[in-house]
């Protein structure tokens, strides 16, 4: 059996030619169409490469500042807390309780020093020895003096106090 020869007739030629045509339309738009997409998703890209550059210089910025900020606190360091010891609480008999509204009241007087620079306190050190050793503290009908042993200034203030019967 023998193929017929479609080539011959007008009709198959043409539509092998529309055929042909079509294809090659279609391929032209396909390359448009793609070439379009791809485009925009190079701009896209492009500036979300813009983007993250910009965020990278923004973060080590921020690093930066963040860096100086802390080394600045560190220098600024703030007291947070007063602890109070007496050395000679034996020698005086003195319960705990005494003990503790001693150094409870010192604690008070010294409560403003709290939230406050540590350089600024070091700077009045010489006015928080005078505070607590100017005051009498009374207890049981007896007033005892202080005197300031050891001042520890750190973000915990340590105050070592040694008591004298006042006269």
């Amino acid at each position: 059996m023998r193929i017929p020869p479609y080539y011959k007739k007008p009709s198959w030629q043409r539509f092998f030619a529309g055929v042909a045509v079509g294809a090659l339309i279609s391929w032209g738009f396909f390359l448009y169409s793609f070439g379009y997409y791809q485009e925009k998703q190079v701009k896209i890209i492009s500036t979300q490469q813009e983007t993250i550059e910009q965020l990278k210089n923004d973060i080590q910025i921020w690093q930066r500042d963040y860096k100086e900020l802390n080394k600045r606190n560190l220098e600024l360091l703030t007291v947070q807390d007063v602890e109070i010891e007496i050395k000679n609480a034996e020698k005086y008999k003195l319960d705990e309780l005494m003990k503790y509204s001693i150094e409870n009241t010192i604690k008070n007087d010294l409560a403003d020093l709290i939230a406050k620079d540590i350089d600024s306190v070091v700077k009045t050190r010489h006015l928080i020895a005078k505070t607590i050793e100017n005051r009498k503290y009374k207890i049981d009908d007896k007033e005892y003096n202080a005197t300031v042993v050891e001042l520890v200034i750190t973000p915990t203030i340590i105050v070592e106090v040694e008591l004298k019967l006042s006269k």
